[in-house]
Order: C-alpha cells, then structure tokens, then sequence
C-alpha cells in the first residue's frame, strides 16, 4: 500500500472515531435523561435505600445528664427477609427489593425502684408505607403517642429489676439496600438478627459487619449476626444484587470502539500487503462502517431487547458486512482473516465489558498476542518496498 493511501486510511479511522464520539455522547445524553426522570419514579414508588435503628428507652432522673437516663435492649431477636425484585425503567435496571421486618426485644429496669420507660422505636426514613405495622410493649393498656421526628415512643411502667417486651413488626419496600445500625458507641448484649435473602450474589456495605454464620440453598441465603456482648457493635447490612445496565455498558463499548477497529485495520492491511492484495482506502472505509453498525445497532437494540440478545443480532449484523464484504474483495484468504480477528477484536473485546474486572486484562492480553503475532508475520519483510510502491497496491 502506498503512503499516501495509508494515510487516507488513518484518516478515515479518524473520521469513525469521531462518530463515535458522537454515539458515545447521545448514548450518556439518553441514559443521564433516563436515570433522572425513572430514579425519581421509583424511589416514589418503591423507596430509598432503607436503614432501620436499633430502639432504645429512657427514664427521668435527676442523676442522669439532661435528666434522663437511656437505656438499650437487653436482649434482641429479629428476622429480616428480604427479596430482590429488580424494576426496570429506561435504559436501567433499579435494585429495588421487598423487606419484612419482624423484632423481638425486651428493656430490663435496671433501677432498684419501678420506672416508667418510654421505649422508642424509629421508623425508616422515607419508606414507602409500613404495611401490617405492629407495635406492642407490655401491657397493651400501656400509653403510647404517635410517630414524632419518625420515632414511635410509648410509655411503659416497669418494676424494679423486671423486663418488658417489646415486639415490632412491618412490611415495606425500598431500593439498592437495606441497613440495621446501632447508636454510637454503646454496648450491645443479647442481640441475635437472622436474615433470609433469595438472591445468590450477596454483597454488605461500606461499614457493616460480615455475618456469623451463613448458609446457602438453592433460593438465597440464611445469614446471622450475633453480638453477645459487643461495644462499638459494626452496622449490619445487603446490597442488592448488581444488575447489568445497558446504557453505560453500551456507552463504555463505543468509548473503546477505536481501539477494536484499530487492532482489526492493522492486521488487515498487513496481511493485505504480504499477499499482495491491493486495498484502497475506501475499503478501509466500508470496513469501519461495518465495525460502527455494531455500535450503532446495540446502542438502540437494548431499548427493545435484553442486553446479550442485542448483543448477538449486533455481532451477527457487523460480522455478514464486514467478513462478507471482505470475501468479496479479497476472496477466501481475506475472509478466513476477517472473521476471527472480528470475533476476537469486536466481539469478544466488547463483551468483556459486561464482566467487571476482565475489560483491562482482555485488552492487554489482546495487545500482547496481535504485538507477537504482527512480529512473527513481519519479520522478514522488507518495509522499503512495501511502502515504496514496488508491490501491488492501489
């Protein structure tokens, strides 16, 4: 090939990276609009993420600071289930899960004469309703005031040295996870949550502890945590599974779509040029065109269909122009080059991006073995003549 064709053929590549930098741009646009208008959606409808606090009680006496006296639960079992029920809006999925909350916990006087303690459960913020809600402390003639600041507060009269229960219990909905957390730094005793999840991909938030015992089945997870007798106790927490998006994986295959093409065009031309098969650059340019309608298919394909069969037909699209266009061109040699430097340099390449962790291993791995194949290929050829004319190029 000429120098000057493999400039025009540099600069057509150019030109494709420059539509893709305007796919890459209105795919953003279209997802940033999406998750903007459907985030607002469904935490109306199903919630934030959701943190239930641990309850507590109090008493009046002039010993205590600011008059009152707080105390925690003595003893504390509770059982969560949660189920991932994943919604989908746009060009995104939303970890959105069902939870059922059930407590039993029991506040011990710890004074020598009776107390009224005022046990106070808080509420999570901003749920979407607590459904079935149940509150009940001792005595059930026992005064009790409404939700205040989110707090449900009722007054009880306990002897001396004695315990009263207290049971609470709700259903309700919420998004991405789920968190039980504790007040500063006190001591917590007795405390025993089970939880049950029907999801396999189980992950805990910043900040929260690892359970004590876990067991898995075929529908989800049994998990424990047990703090017998624990200061500065961890939070307890469960992210919903992560979802594939189709919208920023879509946006990160055409943000790397250079680097595929580039690949493919190289061993191309190479290859081209040892055979003595004459390419023009507007080959080059029918070729890119064939790399973009991949892009540009899976970019509008996962509006209507799920992200791998989108995946497929754009794959299977790109692959009958590029590797049939180039059997028309070069023949049988062309076309057993083309279809497997295609299926690994823009099939293979863009699905590492629906992995998190393979996209940087596949590109380097796929670097180094094109570095040593292109070597091998090229050892003996003499690029003065290549690039000189004497052969045959268009």
């Amino acid at each position: 090939m000429k120098s000057s064709n493999l400039l025009l053929s540099a600069v057509i590549v150019a030109c494709t990276c420059l539509a893709w930098i305007l796919l890459g741009t209105a795919i953003s646009k279209r997802t940033f609009v999406s998750t903007a208008e459907m985030q607002r959606e469904v935490a109306g409808v199903w919630g934030p993420a959701l943190v239930q606090s641990h309850p507590d009680a109090f008493y009046f006496t002039p010993n205590a600071p600011a008059g009152r006296a707080a105390v925690l639960p003595s003893s504390t079992k509770v059982a969560v289930r949660l189920d991932s029920q994943p919604k989908r809006r746009g060009l995104l999925w939303h970890r959105t899960y069902e939870v059922d909350f059930s407590a039993d916990y029991a506040f011990t006087n710890p004074t020598r004469i009776p107390q009224t303690l005022y046990l106070r459960f808080p509420l999570p913020a901003d749920s979407a309703g607590l459904h079935g809600f149940v509150f009940q402390a001792g005595d059930e003639t026992a005064s009790a005031t409404a939700a205040e600041d989110g707090i449900v507060t009722r007054a009880v009269v306990v002897p001396a040295g004695e315990t009263v229960p207290l049971k609470v219990a709700y259903r309700t909905r919420g998004t991405d996870s789920w968190n039980y957390r504790f007040p500063d730094a006190r001591r917590i005793t007795g405390f025993d949550l089970r939880m049950r999840v029907n999801f396999a991909d189980i992950d805990f938030p910043f900040g929260t502890g690892s359970p004590d015992e876990r067991a898995q089945d075929d529908a989800g997870w049994n998990l424990a945590w047990v703090y017998p007798d624990v200061l500065s106790a961890p939070a307890i927490g469960m992210d919903m599974p992560k979802l594939l998006n189709a919208g920023p994986v879509a946006q990160r295959i055409v943000n790397f779509a250079p680097v595929s093409l580039l690949f493919f065009v190289t061993v191309l031309l190479i290859v081209a040029a040892l055979k003595g098969i004459p390419l023009h650059p507007m080959h080059v340019f029918f070729v890119s065109a064939g790399f973009f309608s991949f892009h540009l298919l899976f970019a509008y394909l996962v509006d209507l269909m799920p992200p791998f069969a989108s995946f497929g037909v754009a794959t299977v699209v790109s692959l009958l122009l590029v590797a049939g266009y180039l059997r028309a061109v070069g023949g049988k040699l062309l076309f057993g080059v083309a279809v497997p430097a295609q299926v690994v340099y823009l099939a293979l390449f863009s699905l590492s991006f629906f992995f998190d962790g393979l996209t940087g291993i596949t590109l380097a791995v796929v670097s180094v073995l094109t570095l040593a194949l292109l070597m091998i290929l090229t050892a003996r050829i003499d690029w003065r003549e290549v690039f000189g004319g004497a052969g045959k190029a268009a």
